[in-house]
């Protein structure tokens, strides 16, 4: 088996990160107490332009967290892309509230507003935005559907940290938003999320639910049901530290896809791209093959002619048997779009030289056929 060279991703850690986390060991303060935590929602808050930021353990739980504190829950209806992580859909599931799968768009790959418009029903409460790969929704679009039909809107943003609409930060569109920062993503804490928002209710609901239901002012009182959601000291250190790169790190992934788009260009292949009025942060580097049959042989000599990971693009939701109904359900351009899609290495450390090799490994590819 062919060793992997250029993985497809490798977080960053050339900042304060192992100080941080150092003075944390230091302190004793290492669990879901000390002064990184507050720092770290606070620094966070401020960055990506929202009034209200509270750390938890992953973006799994921030959108539970998240769908809780607005109150969905059984006999309401969230409507979410099917082209998304499953993390997106299983919270929905966790509520008891049932998700509605909708198709995304071919241009930008995000949710489709009109799709959304037409699966709304008197049952159905928010509508969640995931921001995918990196690339920002129409949140215009998103708004107006949402404003029609009396949605709250639930922004996913475990992909896209630093993306905008419009020149805002994602995230402070809706009535409450998540991000991720698993190790893959591009702020990392090894393992954590952040439910951010504008409504300090809101905020105020998601810190009692994440530890434990506690009441606020009296020890040990619990009047609600809540979860042991928190972000531990140690993660939040090296958020913080990750923070302080933000911008460097964003940079280095943007020059990444410009290569990948220079070096790409002018075969049967669109490589993604960032659309009028938004900044895309390219979590991933990905493109569509023309021919669907091709994506797997194309991932399959990356890995044998260069040690160059690869991954496809997520399967829709609305296929996988959990969530497959009785009846069938057609989202051609999600179905589309995932049967065609390959995730190329984008970590911030990537070089040119790499990036090069790779697309001339691509370039092989096709000329042979």
């Amino acid at each position: 088996m062919t060793s992997i060279r250029i993985p497809v991703y490798r977080p960053s850690l050339a900042g304060r990160e192992k100080e941080y986390v150092a003075d944390c060991l230091d302190s004793t303060w290492i669990s879901s107490k000390g002064k990184y935590i507050a720092l770290f929602e606070e620094r966070f808050a401020a960055a990506t332009g929202v009034r209200h930021a509270a750390t938890v353990a992953n973006g799994t739980v921030a959108l539970h967290s998240a769908l809780a504190a607005i109150g969905v829950g059984p006999g309401d209806e969230v409507i979410v892309p099917s082209l998304t992580y499953i993390a997106s859909v299983n919270a929905v599931a966790y509520t008891g509230a049932t998700p509605v799968f909708a198709d995304s768009l071919e241009g930008t790959w995000q949710l489709d507003p009109e799709d959304v418009r037409s699966r709304a029903t008197p049952r159905t409460k928010a509508v969640m935005a995931v921001h995918l790969y990196g690339h920002p929704c129409d949140m215009d679009a998103l708004g107006a559907v949402a404003r029609e039909r009396g949605l709250l809107v639930v922004e996913d943003c475990a992909e896209a940290f630093g993306s905008r609409w419009r020149g805002a930060h994602v995230g402070g569109f809706g009535a409450i938003a998540t991000y991720s920062f698993f190790g893959n993503k591009t702020i990392t804490t090894g393992e954590g999320g952040m439910v951010v928002t504008n409504d300090r209710a809101l905020h105020e609901k998601v810190i009692r639910l994440k530890g434990q239901g506690l009441a606020e002012g009296r020890e040990y009182w619990h009047d609600i049901v809540g979860y042991n959601y928190r972000m531990t000291n140690v993660c939040a250190a090296i958020g913080c530290a990750q923070l302080e790169r933000a911008g460097e790190l964003i940079a280095k992934k943007r020059r990444i896809a410009a290569w990948y788009a220079e070096g790409l260009a002018g075969l049967p292949l669109d490589v993604h791209r960032e659309s009028e009025g938004t900044f895309h942060s390219w979590w991933m580097c990905s493109a569509l093959l023309d021919d669907p049959a091709l994506r797997d042989p194309l991932r399959a000599r990356l890995m044998e002619e260069g040690g160059v990971e690869t991954r496809p693009f997520f399967y829709p939701v609305h296929t996988m048997p959990m969530y497959a109904g009785a009846a069938p359900l057609r989202l051609p351009v999600a179905e589309s779009l995932a049967a065609r899609g390959i995730n190329l290495p984008s970590w911030p450390g990537l070089e040119r030289e790499q990036v090069d090799g790779t697309c001339a490994i691509v370039r092989r590819f096709f000329g042979g056929r």
